[in-house]
């Protein structure tokens, strides 16, 4: 008899018998089912059996808390009930005709930035470190000097040195991390069209050729476009095409532009997947989906995009840091737990991104 095989019958009778489990699947600490009827599950039974620990609704699932023992729970679920377990992404699959319009798209961007998470964090980590070297001032190093001069502040303040400036190794260290920084957030929209096309199902090389097409060299850093007139970008950084012309502007750490020419890409392709034949649709699906996708992407997706990112990073920022922060916080701060609960917390994911990316860190 398995340890947890009392448990599984009770739990498989209070969600409403094996006829209502569509598909079955667990996590490191939780069960999670997919229902034909939710409303069948009993949640007050559930919640009275010993191995359980909770339970939620969440992306469509609705899952059971078990624990660090929830494989072996599993294992013994499996077994009594006679349901042959799902991969997690079956279970996702079978899910999505439970959720409403929000989930889905909150689940969407879910599993578009997860995958870029690790990156994002070792970037941060990299950034950071870099602020103590070249950014904190420390009095233990002495004052800084400029042409045998002791540099003081406006307000008459001594300046001190950084640590970049008294020592040759961490000088040399702080611009070597400069190279994945630099790779990690400048490139960030190479990472953002590939997750996107992962996700759609989509031809992933294409993703990354639509990113680079939005960073590459032949187009104005989009760092210095704040400080370049309409004069400059109209002469120098533009296609002319005689009746018109497109601005060559890129697109370096911005999420919302990447994330549109990515679905944008995604959903061309799905398209001429359909309507093209066969014995031809691996010459004419990539060509008629990456070159529109890059069209759109630096003619109507990637200016929308820019000012949407702006206007949110803006408006989070000003939460963040003006006069009423302290509102904004506690309001975040009380809305975050219910946000987990049902999946919207993965949309601060694309929030954090923009503002590292306009603002220089996060502090959601």
């Amino acid at each position: 008899m398995g340890k947890f095989e009392k448990e599984a019958k009770q739990l498989l009778d209070a969600i409403g018998g094996k006829e209502n489990v569509n598909a079955v699947t667990h996590c490191a600490t939780r069960m999670r089912f997919v229902l034909a009827d939710e409303k069948k599950a009993n949640v007050k039974v559930i919640e009275d059996i010993p191995a359980v620990k909770g339970t939620f609704t969440n992306a469509g699932q609705f899952q059971v808390i078990i624990g660090n023992d929830v494989p072996i729970f599993y294992n013994d679920f499996t077994a009594v009930s006679g349901i042959e377990g799902v991969s997690k992404e079956a279970a996702k699959s079978a899910a999505k005709s439970n959720q409403n319009a929000i989930q889905r798209v909150m689940t969407m961007l879910a599993e578009i930035f997860t995958p870029i998470i690790p990156a994002l964090i070792v970037g941060g980590l990299i950034l950071g470190f870099r602020n103590v070297l070249e950014g904190v001032q420390m009095e233990w190093l002495g004052q800084a000097m400029k042409d045998g001069q002791l540099v003081f502040d406006a307000d008459g303040n001594p300046v001190w040195n950084t640590i970049v400036q008294v020592s040759p190794f961490w000088n040399g260290v702080n611009h070597f991390l400069w190279l994945p920084g630099e790779a990690i957030f400048h490139f960030l929209p190479v990472g953002i069209t590939w997750s996107v096309s992962r996700k759609m199902g989509t031809s992933q090389i294409l993703g990354i050729v639509l990113g680079i097409c939005l960073v590459s060299p032949q187009l104005l850093n989009a760092y210095a476009v704040p400080g370049t007139d309409a004069a400059t970008i109209a002469s120098d950084w533009s296609w002319n095409f005689g009746a018109f012309s497109i601005a060559r502007i890129g697109y370096q750490a911005q999420v919302i532009p990447a994330l549109l020419a990515g679905l944008a890409l995604s959903y061309l392709e799905i398209f001429w997947r359909k309507v093209i034949p066969e014995v031809v649709s691996m010459i004419f699906v990539p060509f008629l989906s990456l070159l529109p996708a890059i069209i759109l992407a630096h003619t109507v997706l990637g200016p929308i995009g820019w000012t949407i990112g702006q206007w949110l990073s803006t408006v989070v920022l000003a939460g963040l840091t003006g006069p009423l922060k302290w509102l904004f916080g506690a309001v975040f701060g009380a809305l975050y737990a219910p946000f987990v609960i049902t999946g919207l917390h993965h949309m601060t994911n694309a929030i954090d991104t923009q503002l590292i990316a306009d603002a220089g860190g996060t502090g959601l």
